[in-house]
C-alpha cells in the first residue's frame, strides 16, 4: 500500500490559516489562533512564519502558482474557446477556495506591502496572458476584427470582474442567482457580441460539452 505523503508543518499552517481566514477574515485571526487550532506552540508557528504578512505572502505565492498552472495549461484541444472556458471555470472555483483574499483584496494590498508588490506583478502577468488568449481567438477566426477597437477596455473589464467578483457578491449577498458558473457566464456575455458565426458555433459546442460546472 502506498504511504500518504506527510504534510509539512509549514503547509499545515498555511492550510489552517486559509480555513480560518475564509471563515473569520484574515484580520480577525492571529498566529496564536492558528497555532491553537493546530495544537502546536506559538513559538513553533513563529519559527516558520514571523507574522501575518509572512503567512499571507506564503498563501498568495501558493495561489499564484496554482493559478499560473491553470493559465498555462492547454487542454489538448485545438480550440482556444475550450481552453478559455476551462480557465474561467477554474478561476471561479479558485475564488471560493481562497475567498478571504478575494473578498478583502484591497485591504490586504494596502496593509501588506510585500503581498501588494507580488499582487501587482501578478496582475501584469495575467493581463499579458489574457491578451494571448485574445490573439488566439482572432487567429482561429472566433472573433471579429471589430474587437480590436475595444480589446484593451474589454480585457481590463474582464480583469476587474475576475478580481472583484466575490467582493461584489458579498456586498450584494441579498440578491439571488448564485448558480455555479455565473462569473464565467458574465465574462462570456461580454465576448459574444464580437464572435463570428464560427465563434458562436464553437462557443455553443464548448458549453454543450462542458457546461458551467468545474470538475477540478
Amino acid at each position: 500500500m502506498e504511504k500518504k505523503k506527510k504534510i509539512s508543518t509549514k503547509q499545515r499552517i498555511i492550510n489552517e490559516a486559509i480555513r480560518l481566514y475564509n471563515e473569520y477574515g484574515a484580520h480577525n485571526i492571529t498566529s496564536r489562533h492558528i497555532a491553537a487550532e493546530l495544537g502546536i506552540s506559538h513559538g513553533n508557528l513563529d519559527y516558520h512564519y514571523k507574522n501575518r504578512e509572512a503567512i499571507l505572502l506564503a498563501i498568495y505565492k501558493q495561489m499564484r502558482e496554482e493559478m499560473s498552472a491553470s493559465y498555462e495549461k492547454v487542454s489538448g484541444s485545438s480550440s482556444s474557446f475550450t481552453d478559455f472556458h476551462m480557465l474561467l471555470l477554474h478561476l471561479e472555483a479558485f475564488q471560493y477556495k481562497y475567498r478571504f483574499f478575494n473578498q478583502d483584496v484591497l485591504e490586504i494590498s494596502r496593509s501588506y506591502p510585500e503581498v501588494s508588490k507580488l499582487l501587482k506583478e501578478t496582475i501584469e502577468l495575467r493581463n499579458k496572458q489574457m491578451a494571448e488568449y485574445f490573439e488566439r481567438f482572432k487567429k482561429q477566426g472566433f472573433v471579429q476584427d471589430t474587437i480590436n477597437t475595444v480589446a484593451e477596455r474589454l480585457k481590463r473589464t474582464l480583469r476587474i470582474i475576475i478580481t472583484f467578483w466575490l467582493a461584489q457578491r458579498e456586498v450584494l449577498s441579498h440578491q439571488k442567482g448564485k448558480s455555479e458558473g455565473e462569473m464565467a457566464r458574465h465574462i462570456w456575455e461580454l465576448v459574444i457580441p464580437y464572435m463570428t458565426e464560427e465563434g458562436k458555433t464553437e462557443f455553443k459546442a464548448v458549453v454543450d460539452q462542458y457546461g458551467y460546472r468545474y470538475e477540478g
